[in-house]
């Protein structure tokens, strides 16, 4: 069986965090987590060595022509917001694109994507920074500053520098399924998957103690998914008022107590889909996610899938 191909471009200047990300979540081998992994390979202009930040010369015999033979490319953070992108460079991801392949930004990457009118009529992510300069070059993208990544169907695009990782292991999630990705976060020493957006990092982000106060009732919750929660009973458990833990939780995740639950519910879900045979009502009860029609109509609203078909696809990987 061929390996899926991913490949990288590397370009000039580009940040060595999300030329490091792809390379540690894409260009091992991991038999320990799944038979199959990726087939990764980096991708640059031909010519004079390509330098990235740091000074650090990539050595590859790939060239950006490589592009066009993946199952999926990922344009990394490197492009200049007030330059414009490489020809080579955005005619080798149009063509890639063209071709059927999964295409995904890092960053700044998605200005190389707009250019190549790959997201024209699409949400996209870049860093929040850079959101109101690509809005305005590119009038038909539906730039989104508020999230760490957007899933498009084919087009993948992230937010600014860590949400590269966030981005990286959701891909490995949605090729491989939830355990794997779990797997390789927990080894990676991060969050399977970040809660909120990058709308809390923006000028002035909540400060460590609201976060690490909340720390216990988030870990008694993610205990109790399967029982009735609600804002009150975390609040108790806070010794918060209601206002004040909804306040909080806000500043500290982005999102709400409920919407927070909702998205713990449908992990344990998935996950449970994946390693266990037991039926579609006992997963909904384990998760918390109440009668199995309920849970039914919440998951295929998430996923685009129904319980059972997500369970199909996951099992014949």
């Amino acid at each position: 069986m061929s390996r899926h191909l991913v490949a990288l471009a590397v370009t000039a200047k580009m940040s060595i965090f999300e030329l490091a990300v792809p390379c540690e979540v894409f260009g091992y081998d991991r038999p320990n987590l799944t038979e199959t992994w990726y087939d990764f390979r980096l991708c640059a202009a031909q010519g004079e060595p390509v330098v990235v930040q740091g000074g650090f010369r990539p050595d590859t015999a790939f060239g950006l022509g490589t592009l066009t033979e993946a199952d999926t490319v990922i344009v990394a953070a490197g492009h200049q917001p007030d330059l414009e992108p490489d020809d080579e460079l955005v005619a080798s991801v149009r063509a890639a694109y063209d071709n059927g392949a999964r295409i995904v930004s890092l960053c700044t990457g998605a200005f190389v994507l707009a250019e190549a009118g790959i997201l024209d009529g699409r949400p996209a992510a870049t860093h929040w920074m850079h959101a109101d300069d690509l809005a305005a070059r590119y009038p038909k993208v539906r730039v989104d500053s508020s999230v760490l990544y957007i899933d498009d169907g084919n087009v993948l695009t992230s937010a600014g520098t860590a949400a590269a990782l966030d981005l990286c292991l959701y891909i490995v999630r949605s090729d491989h399924g939830a355990a794997v990705a779990n797997a390789l976060a927990k080894r990676m020493v991060t969050p399977a998957h970040r809660l909120g957006g990058q709308a809390q990092y923006i000028d002035a982000a909540v400060g460590v103690s609201d976060t690490d106060a909340l720390g216990p009732v988030l870990h008694w919750a993610l205990e109790r998914l399967d029982t009735p929660l609600t804002v009150a009973a975390l609040a108790r458990r806070a010794q918060l008022t209601e206002r004040t833990l909804v306040r909080r939780f806000h500043a500290a995740t982005g999102t709400t107590p409920m919407k927070w639950l909702q998205a713990q519910r449908l992990n344990r879900a998935r996950e449970l889909l994946e390693t266990d045979d037991r039926s579609i009502e006992w997963v909904a009860d384990v998760s918390g996610m109440g009668s199995s029609a309920n849970f039914r109509q919440v998951f295929r609203t998430s996923t685009g899938l129904s319980p059972s078909a997500y369970r199909r696809a996951f099992r014949q990987r």
